[in-house]
């Protein structure tokens, strides 16, 4: 099996950067040419160290290791068939029941993804996984970007603060458990993990702190900034919209030196001092650049020197790209690595590509891959709602990494050495390519229904391609969808469609009410045919209606979910709403409400439906 590049290990002063990459890039080529081989070793050692846990043991295996008993005698699972067992270990089991190794931790599934809140077990040595993952990324991107270790990465990063389980193991999202670990605390000196923010600014528990002192410290050091980002592309945003509401403050600090004194936390105080000093020239420049009419190309703007952001923009995220292209200039969108909760993934290794055609090769080391076929039926991913357990059948047609097909759509499922065995991540991935042996996959989106009134069932992405088409109406008037989330409302009869839109007008020309109706009906001739039905025919759904709210709504919103325990790195914007607080906080903020003036098209008969672009 080829070495792993040491992620963690001190920086060894005889190796040249070049070469570190080069053993870098050496690796993704041998583990992506060997995937099958890869893959066989990872399982064996999964099973190899857990061989005696409670739950192989449940399942029949007693001590097997090869593929074929593991395909026949564990089941593919989702979280609610594991649920029993993580409870006994956050209540305090200390037993090998999922895994040999001691459960160092939970890490906290975010809060609006999948609507609830789940607990992953993890262990220590998966910090070395994330690690090498981390490690791959930037020798990728200095083939398309070379330069990158001559300057600094503006990039916003925070933390969560974390709880107790009864057993007294921290729960914590993924990031702050990395950014709290030692492997990122008392990282060894790195041109590429060298950032403008220092660790206790990324620490800070409090977000208004942490967000204010990063952008103070990324505003100092403006020149030296050749790359910015932060996990996900509304994060990003929102610290722009920060730096819109707060630059008269921040210019401040940086003409006296002296930091607000709304920044309390000592720590973070003492960090930033040591960049912070006096500088009235370089607080009239960025005065002179927040002043101006427009903010269109802010971000080069202010930091001159930027090659690239670096976002998540792919699946729902691919909604912000109009508004990154606006504040950045049309920088490059670089979505760099594929992870989650339950495992981190892969990369990307064409860092520079368009965002739509963003793929991510699975780095076989990572976990034991499997893929489950989605097969589309009238354009709608079939069993969008994760069912309990598969059948006998559907179980049979799980295929590994090595065996996806091109142009495929599968869900994943993973092994992982932390002790989840043929777990149901629940995204559905494409296959757009091959890395040697290795698939690599477009993200196509969670696996779920997001609006249901009657028998159908619109999925994120076909939401989301509707939203896209329908925004379209809006280009003459100078206005850009900002954020946007949807409702089923059934106190209607029938129930209906709610989309609320947060809009962003550049232009001085009010937009008619016909606009809004026509985006309305654009929605729904870009919906599945059982919706269509479902109005046209059946009349078991009522108009679409989109409501459109006062700016700032989202930012409210999201303030809600992170006063009840969201992430502030893992918040997404939910692309369906159904908590009341939530319905109420949305509609007290309505401005205008429209409807759809007549039925979508629909013909009985079609055998498939398609969205057009």
């Amino acid at each position: 099996m080829p070495e792993v590049p040491k992620a963690t290990s001190p920086v060894i002063v005889d190796v040249s950067l070049a070469e570190k990459n080069k053993k870098a890039l050496q690796f993704i080529e041998d583990v992506t040419a060997n995937a099958d081989q890869v893959q066989q070793r990872v399982l064996v050692e999964i099973l190899s160290r857990s061989a005696h846990v409670e739950y192989l043991q449940r399942h029949g295996l007693n001590g097997r290791t090869n593929c074929e008993s593991f395909k026949k005698l564990l089941p593919v699972v989702t979280y609610e068939d594991l649920q029993s067992d993580i409870n006994r270990i956050a209540n305090g089991d200390t037993s090998p029941i999922l895994c040999s190794q001691p459960i160092s931790e939970f890490l906290t599934s975010s809060g609006t993804s999948g609507g609830e809140r789940k607990l992953m077990p993890t262990i220590e040595e998966e910090l070395e996984r994330r690690s090498l993952l981390y490690s791959l990324l930037m020798p990728v991107m200095d083939q398309f970007v070379p330069g990158l270790e001559q300057g600094k990465g503006m990039y916003f990063l925070f933390i969560k603060s974390e709880a107790k389980t009864p057993s007294g193991l921290v729960a914590r999202p993924v990031l702050t458990s990395y950014y709290k670990s030692l492997h990122f605390k008392n990282r060894p000196y790195d041109p590429y993990t060298n950032y403008t923010s220092p660790n206790e600014t990324i620490l800070c528990p409090d977000s208004y702190q942490s967000m204010y002192s990063q952008l103070l410290c990324g505003l100092c050091q403006h020149k030296e900034v050749l790359r910015v980002g932060a996990v996900f592309a509304s994060g990003f945003i929102r610290a722009i919209r920060f730096l819109e509401k707060h630059w008269v403050l921040l210019c401040n600090d940086i003409r006296s030196g002296t930091m607000n004194p709304e920044i309390t936390d000592p720590s973070v105080r003492e960090a930033v001092s040591k960049i912070l000093k006096p500088n009235p020239k370089l607080a009239d420049f960025i005065e002179g650049e927040c002043c101006r009419d427009s903010w269109q190309g802010i971000i080069t703007r202010l930091w001159p020197n930027t090659k690239y952001i670096d976002v998540i923009v792919t699946g729902t995220m691919s909604q912000y790209i109009p508004t990154l292209d606006y504040y950045s200039n049309g920088l490059p969108l670089v979505c760099s690595m594929y992870a989650s909760s339950e495992c981190y993934f892969g990369l990307n290794l064409r860092p520079l590509c368009k965002p739509s055609e963003v793929s991510y090769t699975l780095i076989p080391t990572m976990a034991y891959f499997e893929f489950l076929p989605i097969h589309r039926n009238n354009g709608v991913t079939n069993s969008i709602s994760l069912p309990m357990s598969l059948n006998h059948k559907e179980q049979q047609e799980l295929v590994d990494l090595v065996d996806v097909k091109l142009g495929q759509e599968y869900e994943l499922i993973v092994t992982t050495y932390a002790g989840l065995y043929r777990y149901r991540v629940g995204d559905v991935l494409r296959v757009a390519g091959f890395k040697n042996k290795a698939p690599q996959f477009n993200f196509v989106c969670r696996k779920n229904v997001v609006l249901s009134i009657d028998s159908d069932k619109t999925d994120e992405v076909e939401l989301q391609n509707a939203v896209k088409n329908a925004v379209n109406h809006l280009v003459p008037f100078d206005a850009t969808l900002a954020e946007y989330t949807s409702y089923a409302d059934t106190s209607t009869i029938p129930g209906h469609y709610v989309l609320y839109w947060e809009l962003r007008l550049s232009g001085s020309t009010s937009i008619p009410p016909s606009v809004f109706e026509d985006c309305c009906l654009t929605v729904e001739e870009s919906l599945n045919s059982v919706y269509r039905q479902g109005r046209v025919s059946d009349k078991s759904i009522g108009p679409l209606e989109i409501k459109i709210v006062e700016g700032g709504t989202f930012d409210k919103l999201m303030d809600y979910a992170l006063s009840m325990g969201a992430s502030i790195n893992q918040y997404k914007t939910p692309r369906c709403v159904k908590f009341a607080p939530i319905v109420e906080l949305l509609n007290s903020k309505v401005l205008f409400s429209y409807f759809s003036p007549k039925c979508p098209k629909w013909i009985p008969g079609h055998k498939q439906w398609c969205t057009k672009n």
